[in-house]
């Protein structure tokens, strides 16, 4: 049986935190046995909003290794940057030359960064139309996704039924692969908010490679409310809500499970309780990327082989999309 295959990756901005990794990467992880993955590191992605080389460089290396910690195999997965293979780019212009304005003005993710933005950049307003070229380079059949993605999913199916109708059938029409199981992991501070690696503070999320001392510090000081019973209710309890939710993916218990087990228990004894779980949930990724962390080259060579296997898809799908315009090969 010949398995659908998925593409997804995760921008190189930031520091990795648990909403990174419950929300992502452990889904990239469990995908990968019944699908033909590719995970790419998007710097390209990345860069529509401005960089520091050093610091995009080190969080490229920082989100492979994250890849291979967390589970991911070499083996099973193709595992590249994006920056790698020009096919991306190029496909990316390519379909900016027939995308509407009116289409990419209307992503809600690129209204609400201007809004917060002191200058925009021609590349965050094309940032779909790169990201369906991702997509579309590696016929991709399903797309793992947050709600938060599925605007740019489906702009993603209309350029490429746009350029299939005109050209004929060249790209498969992916559909979008929500994940409804994963956590939505909110920010500490202000649980009304989704947790950000971009957050003005440190505090706001738990970082991949935090030490139990910050964890626990962080924990400490999130956010609840002004009752003392833990139960899961979203909307009148947020923070308890959101450490529920946390706590219930690192303990592989439900949220039913640990309502009853703190039923009698103080915030305080909750919240240390809380610390307890992440910390043992994140002992295993963190000791296998401080492993990869001293052997940085085997992680270069893994990205070198993965470039290859997916030039290789990539560039095939884009010769294939140029000849059917015309251009001259």
């Amino acid at each position: 049986m010949i398995k659908q295959r998925i593409l997804s990756g995760v921008q190189p901005s930031g520091k990795l935190h648990i909403g990174n990794y419950l929300g992502a990467i452990k889904q990239f992880v469990a995908l990968q046995d019944d699908y033909d993955t590719y995970y790419c590191v998007v710097d390209e992605h990345a860069i529509t909003v401005p960089q520091d080389p050093k610091e995009l460089r080190e969080n490229t290396m920082a989100i492979a290794m994250a890849y291979l910690a967390a589970g991911i195999d070499p083996d099973k997965s193709i595992i590249f940057v994006q920056s790698h293979v020009p096919a991306h780019t190029e496909l990316g212009w390519i379909l900016n030359t027939m995308t509407p304005l009116g289409e990419l003005e209307r992503m809600t993710q690129f209204k609400d960064k201007i809004a917060k933005a002191e200058e925009t950049y021609a590349g965050l307003l094309n940032y779909p139309t790169l990201m369906a070229a991702d997509i579309l380079l590696y016929q991709a059949s399903a797309v793992p996704v947050g709600e938060d993605q599925v605007q740019h999913i489906e702009l993603t199916r209309s350029i490429a039924k746009r350029f299939n109708n005109r050209f004929g059938d060249t790209f498969i029409i992916p559909n979008v692969l929500l994940q409804k199981n994963s956590a939505r992991v909110m920010a500490l501070d202000d649980p009304t908010k989704k947790m950000s690696k971009s957050a003005a503070s440190e505090t706001s999320y738990i970082a991949l490679l935090d030490t139990p001392d910050e964890i626990r510090k962080k924990v400490k000081s999130s956010t609840t409310d002004s009752e003392k019973e833990i139960r899961y209710d979203p909307k009148t309890k947020p923070g308890i809500s959101n450490l529920l939710s946390i706590t219930a993916e690192f303990s592989n218990k439900t949220i039913k499970e640990l309502e009853k087990e703190f039923f009698d228990s103080s915030y305080a004894q909750f919240k240390e309780a809380v610390v307890e779980y992440i910390v043992a949930g994140l002992q295993p990724f963190q000791t296998h990327y401080k492993e990869l962390e001293k052997n940085q080259d085997e992680v270069i060579k893994i990205l070198h082989q993965g470039k290859q296997k997916a030039e290789a898809v990539a560039n095939s799908t884009l010769h294939d999309a140029k000849e059917k315009m015309g251009f001259l090969l």
